[in-house]
Formats: C-alpha cells, sequence, structure tokens
C-alpha cells in the first residue's frame, strides 16, 4: 500500500551519505534523485525512503508522532541496522528488543536531522 515515505532535510548531501550507508545494510540503493530529492529502495517496484529539502523553501522540520519504519527478515539485521545508524551520527531512541507484541522485534533511532525511524522484524509464532 505505501509506495514512498520522505523525511525532509537542511542538509541534502550530508543526509545523503547517512542513508547511502545505512540503506546498504539491507540492500536498498538510490534509484531516483534530483537537486533536491533522493530516493533508496530494495527494487523500483517496492516501497521507497527518500529524503528531500522542502519544496515551500522553509527549513525542514521534526514532525512529533512521525515515524518511518523499515521491515527486515531477522533479529541479526534490525541490531545491525540500529548499530549502523548509530555509527553514523544517529541517535539512540530505543535499544534493540521485544516490543509489545509476541514476535515484534524492533529498534528505534533518530537521523541526523532528527527524523525518527524504527528497524523491525515480525516473526508471530
Amino acid at each position: 500500500m505505501i509506495g514512498y515515505v520522505t523525511l525532509g532535510t537542511n542538509d541534502l548531501p550530508r543526509a545523503a551519505r547517512f542513508y547511502d550507508a545505512l540503506l546498504a545494510e539491507i540492500g536498498a540503493g538510490r534509484f531516483m534523485e534530483s537537486d533536491r530529492f533522493i530516493a533508496w529502495a530494495v527494487a523500483p517496484d517496492k516501497p521507497s525512503l527518500g529524503v528531500c529539502k522542502p519544496w515551500d523553501g522553509n527549513a525542514a522540520t521534526v514532525g512529533n508522532g512521525v515515524m518511518v519504519a523499515l521491515v527486515v527478515d531477522s533479529n541479526a539485521k534490525v541490531d545491525a541496522l540500529y548499530r549502523k545508524a548509530l555509527a553514523l551520527g544517529g541517535t539512540d531512541e530505543g535499544a534493540p528488543g521485544p516490543r509489545g507484541m509476541e514476535g515484534f522485534y524492533a529498534a528505534y533511532f533518530r537521523d541526523l536531522d532528527g527524523n525518527k525511524l524504527n528497524c523491525f522484524c515480525y516473526t508471530p509464532g
């Protein structure tokens, strides 16, 4: 159902370096870009994540309650992506571990612009 999600940035080159390295951990690469926008995906026909300079020309700000969730196929990949995000300068918002319901394992972090992301694996019992 979701085609893509975009996050605002005030420094596109810095955001590009962060997401190039972070999303490579889960097999995603750039598939669309312009001077204001870059999108990454694991395949062109799969949902993508993009960063952009706001079109209205105002500064990008972080939305309270807004979060992008990245799905992976193992708890080990959740752990690896979380560690990579922090190594790249992201900040902790919740270390990897079980969350709420059985089989849901997740980690939370913020990117360099303060946008909140989650990486999760769901393996119902």
